[in-house]
């Protein structure tokens, strides 16, 4: 499917490369029947008239029924039951065909007559109609940044402009028309009155208290919200527009009479919405915009894969992945905390009565830890694939490292078991997403945020996968070892351990797929850098081959990562699946 939605456009493009610009013109038809159609079942299955009365209707029982009378007294209760009931009869005045303004029923079977002979207008064909000498110098469909051109460059095209234009008139006078029956009209103004003369008690009575005062005032702004929507004249009787429906009806016919083989290229070869008119332009949509040309995302990538910053390549200022001279220092002061060399007998040096600084051993020791001593570069790889490979690298190290043995002891000790289960199965089943905003607030947006919400993911499952495979050793393997004299260190370490490693390596499997999908979230709500963090930007200004660029580079990462998975498991445990 996805490749035929690609050839498809690619296929109008070569051989109907007037197709964009006739479904264009067909889209302004659209476009300037949607203030009708917005009213009409054929927008939204019911008449918007319909969906007033009802919700207004239900809304009204509502305040019949929540009338708070301990902050209202007799004569204004009744006069609210009065406004109430006013409300409803109103509606009933607006609904009923038989009370309708002569006039109102006149204009929009007028409408309804226009939409009919602009649908004869389309079926009588489009002889003799030419496109503008303007229309015929605009740049050809996906040759320039304007994706079709808004003018039509064919006769049929130029029929859809012009019926389009009618169309547009229609629909102005259609939305200028009201329902305002006689009898609606002075029941409105009563209720108007009597609207007004509450608010203006409830505004200005201080016999009440402030909160009293309050939902006084609320209550009436409620009932007032209510009748607002009924005095603007929108709600007609269902009867009054079904002439206008079938008209609309019958237009949309005519245009798909006047596509004539259009149709059949248009359900073809224009998938998803096809071509769609958006105010002052005509734009691809369905598979054209959201699927771009392969050679499209290699240049894009290739521009990304350029380490030249400085001339255009990278993203944001970094490399997508390139080798950078980083300081050994930068990487002790990253592993060394301060507070060790805090820990350390002595105390850090001062300065003497001359204003001269003598350091101490202490000094010199914070120095390295804070990456300050010059100890020479190594090569080291860098970028936004690094960043994150880094990210889900250590956060899967430290999973594993206090993972698989808390969760080895878990499978063989009651006490570590009944003490830890319970913590690790608080915390495991919520999403890690739903830590995020917690960790980054606390962390920042820096890398040891995103670490660590990667190693919560990482340690859980790493805990249970140990937990699994270290109480599924089988007791007489166990037994056996006992009797050959074996320790329990080497019981854990000859059988348990290799029982185990199995389900261990399953599970890394299964966390660095869970940790790079969370990772690519967790850049996606706060990140500087990493494949997350271009696929947001991407995201936000609907660049798809930025897009599909990075979708390629996180499947092809998590390939590698079950490629190498498979290779380990391979050499450390050629036994499985062969006995």
């Amino acid at each position: 499917m996805l490749v035929w939605f690609f050839f498809s456009w690619g296929m109008a493009r070569a051989y109907f490369p007037s197709a964009a610009n006739e479904l264009c013109q067909v889209g302004k038809i659209s476009e300037a029947l949607s203030p009708i159609t917005a009213r009409l079942p054929i927008g939204s299955r019911y008449y918007k008239s319909t969906t007033l009365v009802v919700r207004n209707s239900a809304q009204i029982d509502g305040l019949e029924t929540g009338l708070p009378q301990q902050v209202f007294d007799q004569t204004e209760q009744r006069t609210l039951r009065n406004v109430i009931g006013q409300t409803r009869s109103i509606i009933a005045i607006l609904s009923n065909p038989a009370q309708q303004d002569p006039k109102t029923a006149a204009d929009l079977a007028m409408v309804a007559d226009d939409l009919n002979q602009l649908a004869d207008r389309l079926r009588s064909g489009y002889d003799g109609l030419v496109p503008t000498a303007e229309a015929l110098e605009q740049p050809r469909w996906g040759v320039e940044s304007t994706e079709i051109p808004l003018l039509p460059i064919t006769a049929r095209g130029v029929l859809f402009d012009d019926v389009s234009v009618e169309v547009k008139s229609v629909a102005e006078r259609f939305l200028k028309l009201r329902n305002f029956p006689p009898e609606a009209m002075g029941l409105i103004e009563k209720t108007m009155t009597e609207i007004a003369a509450l608010k203006d008690a409830a505004n200005n009575d201080n016999s009440w208290g402030e909160s009293e005062k309050a939902e006084r005032v609320k209550y009436i702004k409620a009932v007032e919200r209510i009748f607002r929507r009924l005095d603007d004249g929108i709600i007609f009787p269902a009867d009054a527009l079904q002439d206008v429906n079938q008209g609309v009806e019958n237009l949309f016919d005519a245009v798909g009479d006047a596509k004539g083989g259009l149709g059949v290229v248009e359900a073809l070869f224009f998938p998803g919405e096809g071509v769609v008119k958006s105010r002052t332009i005509c734009i691809e949509q369905g598979s054209a915009r959201w699927l771009p040309k392969p050679t499209d995302v290699v240049a894009k990538f290739a521009k990304l894969a350029n380490p030249d910053v400085e001339n255009g390549g990278g993203y944001k200022g970094t490399t997508l992945l390139w080798v950078k001279w980083l300081p050994i220092s930068d990487v002790v002061g990253f592993l060394i905390p301060d507070m060790v060399v805090d820990a350390l007998p002595g105390s850090y040096g001062t300065h003497d009565s001359d204003g001269s600084f003598m350091p101490t051993y202490k000094d010199r020791l914070l120095a390295l830890a804070q990456g300050e001593v010059y100890l020479g570069s190594i090569p080291m790889l860098d970028g936004h694939i690094w960043d994150s490979l880094f990210r889900v690298i250590v956060a899967m190290g430290f999973g594993v490292l206090l993972g698989v043995p808390l969760g080895i002891y878990m499978g063989v000790s009651r006490f570590f078991k009944s003490f830890f289960d319970p913590l690790i199965e608080l915390y495991r089943p919520v999403p890690p997403l739903a830590w995020a905003p917690l960790i980054l607030t606390i962390f920042g947006i820096q890398d040891d945020g995103k670490i660590f919400l990667l190693f919560m993911v990482a340690f859980a499952i790493m805990v249970i996968s140990a937990r699994t495979g270290a109480s599924g050793t089988q007791l007489s393997k166990i037994r056996a070892s006992h009797s050959l004299g074996a320790t329990n260190r080497q019981i854990l370490r000859h059988v348990i351990l290799p029982n185990a490693l199995p389900e261990i390596l399953t599970g890394v499997r299964i966390a660095i797929g869970v940790c790079w999908g969370t990772l690519v979230a967790a850049e996606m709500l706060a990140g500087t850098t990493g494949v997350g963090f271009i696929e947001n930007v991407a995201r936000t200004v609907s660049d798809y081959e930025l897009i599909w660029v990075t979708i390629l580079i996180m499947g092809l990462l998590g390939l590698m990562f079950d490629l190498i998975m498979r290779k380990v498991i391979d050499i450390l445990i050629p036994w499985r699946g062969k006995g």
